[in-house]
């Protein structure tokens, strides 16, 4: 198999910002009533359509709206470290010919600020799939059938990169080779669900990459 294309997924995969989200949703959970322990885990890689769509949908006009704008403004001025090896590893792959795509629930404008915080990320993506490109989020696989499409390539000649338990399933069902990342869930948890499951991209050459077309 020739893997053309690598696809990642932002938060959690390039981005160290997981446990920021935990504190942020697990602290909106219990302040809007939700009953739902640890609320964070349970919403990992939607959007926040698809969030309010699910957990609450039957709360007034005005609370949704004041949920999404908390949310915006959480995503639109929070910190972005990057994580260990990420940026460095796709760096690697754009040198040696391979296209790379960004694919995230993420919507633009969080995007802008990503870009801002982190100039690395400047020229590196050949395509980028957001929020703001697709109807239905993770673990749907539209955006990462629609970042093949823009790279011209068929589902079989992408990797995907992804930490979340429903960003998975979308590389999964879009028909595509999945390496999780163990940055959020842990190892054992992961198991079975992706092809390969790894620490994080601290390290990892190129080497390894065509060892996961074997």
């Amino acid at each position: 198999m020739k893997l053309n294309a690598a696809l990642f997924d932002f938060d959690g995969v390039l981005a160290d910002t997981e446990k920021l989200y935990d504190v942020f949703w697990n602290e909106m959970g219990e302040r809007y009533h939700t009953g739902i322990p640890n609320f964070a885990s349970h919403i990992k890689g939607t959007t926040i359509q698809g969030l309010i769509g699910k957990y609450f949908a039957d709360r007034p006009e005005a609370e949704k709206e004041q949920i999404i704008a908390e949310s915006n403004h959480f995503d639109w001025h929070m910190p972005m470290p990057p994580m260990p090896g990420s940026f460095e590893f796709v760096r690697m792959l754009k040198e040696h010919g391979v296209q790379i795509g960004l694919v995230t629930s993420s919507d633009d404008k969080k995007l802008a600020h990503a870009f801002h915080e982190l100039p690395v990320m400047e020229g590196l993506f050949d395509t980028i799939v957001s929020a703001n490109r697709i109807t239905k989020g993770k673990p749907n696989p539209m955006c990462y059938r629609l970042a093949a499409q823009d790279l011209g390539r068929k589902p079989e000649e992408c990797l995907v990169f992804e930490d979340s338990f429903a960003g998975i399933q979308a590389g999964n069902d879009a028909g595509m080779r999945v390496i999780a990342l163990s940055t959020t869930n842990p190892a054992e948890a992961l198991q079975g669900k992706a092809y390969r499951v790894i620490p994080n991209l601290e390290g990892r050459t190129f080497e390894d990459y065509l060892a996961w077309q074997a």
